[in-house]
């Protein structure tokens, strides 16, 4: 009998080292695959302002507006840039004229949005060209999914306002919600502010 005790108590050791071990390997392991989906999920509430800007006027107030918002912002860029001829309204032909008179125009971006699941507002700013949007605005909202996102459209005009852009953007945006838009330019940063606060975005 005393020789079996001791044997069944180093039977009993090794067993408990070898669950202790398997226990800590397991502990050790799990973090990783906790880890993973945190890393690959990307906040869906943050907000963006996107801007096209040919002469810079739009793109100050552009970034006045994410200033505000403490938003990203994503420069909307066209795969071929506008020369001065191209926005000559002067000549009837001139590429801004010929764009905006074909509603089906879509000129090219240089390049994409990273990653826009992770914004859940939008800000677009652009300048009004013929009394709407630039195509290449069109072309922006038509290159990824805005379903259950919210688009604010502000401009900068000389005197035009905002309405036929809101208009349209409203029959591109499918599954989005389109805000009522705002002239920027000739507010000041107050009463912009102000603006930006009755949205709750």
């Amino acid at each position: 009998m005393k020789k079996i005790l001791p044997a069944l108590f180093a039977a009993l050791m090794i067993c408990l080292l070898t669950a202790c071990g398997s226990s800590t390997a397991e502990k050790t392991s799990a973090p990783e695959k906790s880890a993973e989906p945190a890393a690959q999920a990307a906040p869906a509430d943050k907000i963006l302002v996107a801007y096209f800007s040919c002469t810079g006027h739009t793109k100050t107030a552009a970034l006045e507006v994410a200033e505000l918002l403490n938003a990203d912002t994503f420069e909307i860029t066209p795969a071929e840039p506008y020369t001065p001829d191209d926005l000559n309204y002067n000549i009837e032909d001139c590429r801004a004229n010929v764009e905006q008179k074909d509603s089906a125009a879509r000129p090219a971006l240089a390049k994409a949005l990273d990653n826009p699941a992770q914004y859940k507002t939008i800000v677009i700013a652009f300048p009004i060209w013929w009394g709407a949007e630039p195509r290449i605005i069109d072309t922006f909202v038509e290159s990824f999914d805005l379903s259950g996102k919210t688009i604010v459209p502000v401009c900068t005009s000389g005197g035009s306002d905002v309405l036929n852009s809101v208009m349209n953007l409203r029959e591109l945006c499918k599954g989005a919600t389109v805000t009522e838009g705002k002239r920027l330019g000739i507010t000041s940063k107050d009463d912009v502010k102000a603006w930006l606060d009755s949205l709750n975005l």
